[in-house]
């Protein structure tokens, strides 16, 4: 069946959404609809009701859609190949665009890159870093939403920050601590997992995670003498107060992160109620029940041991070394309780250490590559899909909401995905391309594929012609060491 009888299906009839399993929390009734609540929360954020399940990314991969849309007998004889062959051109050409926005956003991130291992032969003013930070941010934004990953808004993470978390921590994430911050995601579904059970007598049984597929995040730190300001002036606190609670919080991060950098992290399947751990300022706190457990065992262990120990105190005149000792063993059991708490809070950093160990896909410049590459692909799928729907059928800007609608019903007859396709913006790129002309009347004309690929392969001669002039950027070249130009140093001796 055709892209284009497929269409015609789905415009005529109704289709029906399906809704994703979920889990049976533990703990009666009350625990359950605190859960519900919250949960419910935290999708009303995310946009993720019943309605709007949705998104605009197509989990297929653009080989297995070339295939399924250059069938032979889908096509006259012969057609079949000269499509494929358009689409392999078009595949080139959206690569090589990114490839050459690239080269202007690495540009601007040098300077704030954590991992660059070059030579900066470039110094900028505050004004010009700033400038710099927010471009590096833009162009990282358009990206992501090319790339079909949807935001987070950062007033309404707090709402994700639900404390029934997956792996069983409580994180706090202090947000007012960054200057930017970034949170896309894209793929919020579910996976199954095992847990024993005490209602089943420790067996196991399987319960539902919500999940993010993708999640990036972005983060800047403010610097340190911005942040004292801030609190002062909204707690209404001395600066020595302020700093205190500053380099507190910044005690937390790793030595290596700096306030001039710009970090980018980008993770796989993370538990929705944990994405806390993403974050470098995350502080583990004790649950509950583990208050309970260890401030129970603590008291216990100090009481049992004050008992004991309170006789022979008595006896500090007559038996001074018998004194001695049952202070010594009371130290020792006070000792020992503050260690259990500080090996139950290690214990928990060690499983956020080795959760995200595996959560982990790319840093920094690594995430760029990756989501260019991926928003490359994310265009050349859409614009496969809707450049044959025109091809098969006459149309007009009138009849895009039923073109819509049949390459949402194809992607589902054929693969079993509901997505919920972007047409305006991949027409929007073949009438720039002029693979698409609308005429006056609205009529939208095709390139047959034999001249689109022709047409591309001109655009791809042209490509470097039509390379702007570079413009002055921020900040101004310094020599190197001793005066010496840092190029001269490392020519040959």
């Amino acid at each position: 069946m055709t892209l284009a009888s497929n269409g015609s299906n789905a415009v005529a009839g109704n289709r029906t959404a399906t809704s994703g399993a979920t889990g049976v929390p533990e703990g009666g009734p009350a625990k359950s609809a605190q859960i519900a609540a919250e949960a419910k929360a935290v999708d009303a954020v995310l946009k993720l009701d019943a309605d709007n399940t949705n998104e605009k990314f197509i989990p297929v991969t653009r080989f297995a859609l070339m295939d399924r849309l250059t069938v032979p007998s889908a096509w006259a004889a012969g057609d079949a190949q000269h499509v494929r062959r358009f689409f392999r051109f078009l595949d080139y050409w959206r690569q090589q665009q990114y490839s050459a926005d690239l080269l202007e956003l690495e540009q601007t991130y040098e300077p704030f890159n954590p991992d660059t291992d070059l030579l900066l032969t470039r110094t900028f003013t505050d004004a010009e870093r700033l400038v710099m930070q927010k471009r590096v941010t833009g162009q990282m934004t358009a990206i992501l939403e090319q790339a079909n990953y949807r935001r987070i808004d950062p007033t309404d993470v707090e709402l994700i920050m639900t404390r029934d978390t997956h792996y069983g921590l409580d994180l706090h994430v202090d947000f007012g601590a960054f200057e930017e911050c970034l949170i896309f995601y894209r793929g919020a579904s579910t996976e199954k997992k095992e847990r024993r059970s005490l209602r089943k007598f420790l067996r196991k049984e399987e319960f539902v995670v919500p999940i993010f597929q993708r999640l990036f995040l972005l983060f800047k730190l403010k610097p340190v003498e911005a942040r004292v300001r801030e609190i002062m002036a909204k707690e209404k606190i001395t600066r020595g107060e302020a700093e205190t609670r500053v380099n507190r919080f910044r005690a937390l991060l790793p030595p290596q992160v700096k306030e001039g950098n710009i970090y980018m992290k980008l993770f796989k399947n993370i538990p929705r109620s944990d994405i806390e751990m993403v974050f470098p300022n995350t502080q583990v706190k004790f649950r509950l029940m583990d208050k309970l457990k260890l401030g129970a065992t603590a008291t216990g262990g100090l009481g049992m041991g004050a008992v004991g120990a309170a006789g022979k105190l008595a006896l500090v005149a007559s038996n001074p070394i018998a004194a001695a000792g049952a202070a010594l063993g009371l130290g020792a059991i006070a000792f020992r309780q503050a260690m259990n708490f500080t090996n139950q809070k290690q214990r928990y950093m060690v499983i956020m250490a080795q959760n995200l160990y595996f959560h982990s896909m790319a840093d920094n410049r690594g995430v760029m590559l990756k989501i260019a590459d991926r928003a490359a692909e994310e265009d050349v799928k859409e614009e496969m899909l809707l450049y044959t729907v025109l091809l098969k059928e006459k149309a007009s800007r009138r009849d895009l909401p039923a073109i819509d609608a049949a390459i949402e019903q194809y992607l589902y007859s054929s693969f079993g995905v509901q997505v919920n396709f972007d047409l305006e913006d991949a027409l929007k790129r073949l009438i720039r391309d002029g693979l698409v002309a609308e005429a006056a009347d609205g009529t939208l004309q095709v390139l047959p594929p034999r001249q689109a690929a022709a047409h591309l392969d001109e655009k791809w001669d042209r490509f470097l012609d039509d390379l702007p002039d570079p413009v002055s950027a921020e900040g101004f070249e310094f020599d190197g060491l001793n005066g010496a130009s840092p190029v001269a140093q490392a020519g040959p001796a």
